[in-house]
């Protein structure tokens, strides 16, 4: 399946990004400590670790975590917590939170109070923050996090890797530490560091045992342990030291360099200067983006970097002139075995606000002549990140060369229709294989469309548009994510003109044709709302006619996503049946065949399969017993070629125990009687796509892992449509369903070989989609018939794949014979 695009460039050779107005360093200078590494602190760690308040022998009352900053500045701490894991975790252990809020004092501390137990005699000094967290007196692991979402970790290697992690302290024998655990907790000890709160990253090199001394903000205290950090005498000005404001000597465009990895990855960075352009205040990947105001005028190096922040909402705004120091990270969404390219960002920062309101770069405008035609350079299948960028030639390296920097759409068309996530996709190259209803068709593997751009509204409004609108501009900066790739981070989107295509409705048949539908109804079971029975039921009726045979996709057993070993999906279809009696269509009835508990793939739970649902008024069903989950249907003759024939079990499965079936819907083989003739019908819904590397990832031309096993399945239904038409040359048969492939595809070859024909490609070559994903028009659901089908009469309806109101992502298909 295709994926995603951005941004913009007026000139070939410069980047066009000068300040309206210039930056100076005039206002207050603010520190905002976003850190988020687990590595050797020089400022804010878990300073002291108390298990044992309330035990026996104890002196405190309660648990207790303290916190110490040895940095020069206040350590804000506004969407951070502590958490607390086990000594000896399992896989069902989970971290405990206490959220925090204000600041650590410059060579201060914080104290956080956890439970309370029945013994003890003396109150902790008053809390910074409190929980309810019931810690070991002996053993377990405390976390300092720059997030209150619990950690998923539990092993040692899997924490060490977890960028939220700032600190971490194991004790006793905690299996999750850092280096080794500090021994010698007890009801009557913690664990604590000494008065610089050195931190080596070994536990037991950093801490030791020793008497409870809890500390406040306030420097309140109980009973000392030995070394106790004394309060130092205030000899001038109370306060916190103004942050450096020399911007530092590497900048953005150094940071991004000429090739799509970072020349500094891995490596901290101080005092990297620019204006902030947008900010993501929402979500788990909260940030935001700045641009240098001194860019290299090299159109190879983009002059923008996104700043991550996690799960904390950023405390700068769009305007702010700030210097950030953090960590260089290459991220790549969905994993790096996702075969996705990779995000530049700085992480853990720490900024420094110079000064509010100035102007953000001027914007480079994105229009028809701007992206290249070609999509992406060619590596034989390897990894285009070591080539340097080329952005006159391919659209990814110009998208790339724009990261995070701000670019601008004008008006223009919609491709792609908008979603619950504010996710809308346009096209730059308006006459580029437009479809008649406004869309871009995907024709080939070599012509992904290079125009679509995926706009993401950061705003309150999102756009709601459908295919064939128009979008009055959007203005942000280039992004990189797992779903569509490139993106505009659209901090101003404009309104939504409505282009007016309308759902089709499929040309009623004669009552001497037979018709014979498919639609993917995804992932239908009982405990949908009845509304979206009520919609799937009017596709049925209004739109496809109420077709004599229909193919569903998707249909779930009983109780849907539930993993209770139910696999019988007699409910769902009878409600689905009902709702298109209700509708004004037939009284259908169905006939599906229950497979294994968990083997079908799908949805966890869901055991998804193809069923037929038909209209006994005008189409009998052939019922041969002994179709089962593991049975393979077979072609049976009376022994006199072309005479007789007939299926062995009906309903049935085609070779269901084959490994191309594995983990995915076995096809579903119907014998069916209309007027007299005899109709073989096979529902299919083939393996996903889902495993590919992705059309803008970093491999390229991407590896299409998923299709040997669809090129094994076509094999299979070839096969056996083979032998059918050897023992009958005129049989009629429909294959149908949603084959997960498109029709240019080696799946689709193998399967049609000598004996089906792909009605997708009757049609005129802009209507050859049944489904619109990353803003391309595709099809992934076909209806090919055998020789024995004259002069068929096909259509896909387009009733859901265009529309942001949508019944099903796939759009249903028909078609009529006499």
């Amino acid at each position: 399946m295709p994926p995603s695009i951005p941004p913009a460039l007026r000139g070939r050779r410069a980047k066009r990004i000068a300040l309206a107005l210039p930056v100076g360093l005039v206002g207050t200078l603010i520190a905002l400590p976003f850190t988020a590494q687990a590595a050797p602190s020089a400022d804010a760690v878990i300073a002291e670790v108390y298990g044992g308040g309330g035990n026996s022998g104890a002196t405190f009352t309660n648990d207790f975590i303290e916190l110490g900053n040895a940095g020069s500045g206040s350590f804000d701490l506004t969407g951070w917590s502590v958490q607390y894991l086990p000594g000896a975790p399992t896989a069902s252990s989970k971290w405990q939170v206490t959220e925090l809020t204000g600041a650590i004092p410059a060579g201060g501390s914080y104290l956080v109070a956890e439970s309370k137990g029945a013994g003890g005699t003396t109150e902790l000094p008053t809390p910074d923050a409190a929980g309810s967290i019931a810690m070991s007196g002996t053993s377990g692991t405390v976390a300092l996090v720059h997030s209150t979402t619990p950690l998923a970790c539990i092993t040692a290697a899997d924490c060490a890797a977890d960028g939220s992690i700032k600190d971490l302290v194991g004790f006793g024998t905690a299996a999750v530490r850092e280096t080794s655990p500090v021994p010698g907790a007890s009801n009557t000890a913690s664990v604590s560091r000494n008065a610089s709160l050195t931190d080596t990253d070994n536990n037991a090199a950093d801490l030791s045992a020793s008497a409870p001394s809890p500390r406040n903000t306030g420097g309140g205290g109980g009973e000392p342990g030995p070394d106790p950090t004394p309060t130092p005498t205030p000899t001038g000005p109370t306060g916190p030291p103004e942050p450096d404001p020399t911007p530092g000597p590497v900048r953005i465009h150094h940071i991004q360099g000429n090739t799509r990895v970072s020349p500094y990855n891995g490596q901290a960075v101080t005092n990297v200067p620019g204006v902030v352009t947008g900010v993501r205040a929402t979500g788990s990947s909260r940030g935001f983006w700045i641009q240098d105001t001194q860019p290299d005028n090299d159109p190879v190096t983009s002059e923008g970097v996104f700043v991550f922040t996690g799960s904390t909402t950023p405390q700068v705004k769009v305007g702010d002139s700030v210097l950030v120091s953090a960590k260089v990270v290459e991220y790549y969404p969905g994993g790096a075995s996702s075969g996705a390219q990779s995000l530049t960002e700085l992480s853990g920062p720490t900024t420094v606000v110079l000064s509010s309101g100035n102007a953000v770069p001027s914007v480079e405008l994105v229009d028809a002549k701007t992206l290249p035609k070609d999509y992406t350079p060619n590596a034989a299948g390897g990894n285009i990140e070591p080539l340097t960028l080329q952005p006159t030639v391919y659209t990814l390296d110009w998208l790339e060369s724009r990261e995070g920097m701000v670019v601008q759409i004008g008006d223009s068309r919609v491709v792609g229709a908008s979603n619950s996530y504010g996710e809308t996709w346009i096209t730059t190259k308006p006459t580029k294989n437009p479809t008649p209803r406004g869309g871009v068709i995907y024709t080939d593997y070599d012509d992904p469309n290079a125009g679509r751009l995926l706009v993401t509204a950061l705003t309150a409004d999102k756009p709601a548009a459908n295919v064939g609108d128009t979008l009055k501009g959007a203005t942000g900066p280039v992004d990189y994510g797992t779903y569509g790739g490139y993106s505009i981070q659209a901090t101003a989107v404009g309104a939504v003109t409505k282009g007016g295509i309308e759902p089709e409705a499929a040309e009623k048949g004669s009552a001497d044709e037979l018709s014979v539908a498919t639609y993917n109804v995804e992932n239908l079971d009982p405990t949908d709302p009845q509304d979206k029975f009520d919609r799937l039921a009017q596709g049925i009726v209004k739109h496809l006619g109420s077709p004599d045979i229909v193919s569903l996709e998707e249909i779930q057993d009983n109780n849907g996503a539930k993993d209770d070993g139910t696999v019988a999906a007699d409910q769902t279809l009878a409600k689905f049946i009902a709702a298109v009696k209700a509708a004004g269509g037939p009284a259908y009835e169905w006939r599906s065949i229950d497979p294994q508990n968990k083997t079908d793939g799908g949805e966890p739970g869901g055991n998804i399969r193809t069923s037929f649902i038909y209209n006994p008024q005008r189409v009998s069903f052939v019922d041969r017993p002994g179709g089962d989950a593991t049975t393979a249907v077979k072609v049976v003759t009376s022994g006199k070629k072309d005479e007789n024939i007939s299926l062995s079990v009906s309903p049935g499965r085609i070779n269901p125990t084959s490994g191309a079936w594995s983990s995915s819907r076995k096809p579903l083989v119907g014998e069916f009687m209309f007027r007299g003739e005899q109709i073989f019908v096979v529902g299919n819904h083939f393996n996903s796509k889902g495993g590919d590397q992705p059309i803008h990832g970093r491999f390229q031309p991407p590896t299409l892992s998923s299709e040997t096993q669809r090129v094994a399945q076509a094999k299979e239904v070839n096969t056996f449509v083979a032998d059918l038409l050897d023992k009958d040359k005129d049989a009629k048969v429909v294959v149908l369903g949603d084959i997960n492939d498109y029709q240019f595809s080696a799946p689709l070859d193998v399967l049609t070989k000598k004996v089906l024909k792909d009605l997708i490609n009757t049609l005129p070559k802009g209507e050859r989609y049944s489904y619109v994903y990353d803003g391309n028009s595709q099809t992934l659901d076909h209806i090919l018939v055998s020789k024995g089908i004259k002069n068929p009469v096909y259509d896909v309806v387009h009733i859901n794949a265009e529309f942001a109101d949508q019944a099903s992502d796939h759009d249903p298909q028909v078609v009529r014979f006499k």
